[in-house]
C-alpha cells in the first residue's frame, strides 16, 4: 500500500508543512498524518482544502512516503528537498532532529 500525507507551504512564512491527523500543519512530517483508507483521504483532502481556502497554506497536495522505524519520509528527491533543505553541506542546510537526511 502507499502510504500518503499531505503537504504545502505555509502562507505565513512559506514553510514547508505537513498535515497532522488533528488537523494541524507541522514542519516534520509524523506518523499520524500518514493517509490510512479512503475516508481518512477524503477527510485529509477536505481538511487541507479548507486550510488553502482560509489562507493557512498554499496548494496542499498528497505525496508518498515511507515510514521507518516511526519516522516519515517522503519518497521522491524533490519532496527530500522540500522537507529538508538543500542538498549542500550540512553547516548550511535546514536543521533536524533526524541523524541521516537521506541524500
Amino acid at each position: 500500500m502507499t502510504l500518503l500525507v499531505y503537504t504545502a507551504n505555509r502562507v505565513s512564512d512559506g514553510v514547508v508543512v505537513f498535515l497532522a491527523e488533528d488537523d494541524g500543519w507541522l514542519e516534520i512530517p509524523r506518523p499520524s498524518g500518514v493517509i490510512r483508507g479512503a475516508d481518512m483521504e477524503m477527510r485529509m483532502k477536505a481538511v487541507a482544502e479548507a486550510a488553502e481556502e482560509a489562507a493557512i497554506v498554499v496548494s496542499p497536495y498528497p505525496i508518498e512516503v515511507t515510514d521507518e522505524g516511526g519516522e516519515i519520509r517522503p519518497v521522491s528527491l524533490r519532496e527530500r528537498i522540500r522537507a529538508y533543505g538543500p542538498s549542500i553541506h550540512p553547516e548550511f542546510a535546514k536543521q533536524w532532529p533526524i541523524a541521516d537526511k537521506g541524500y
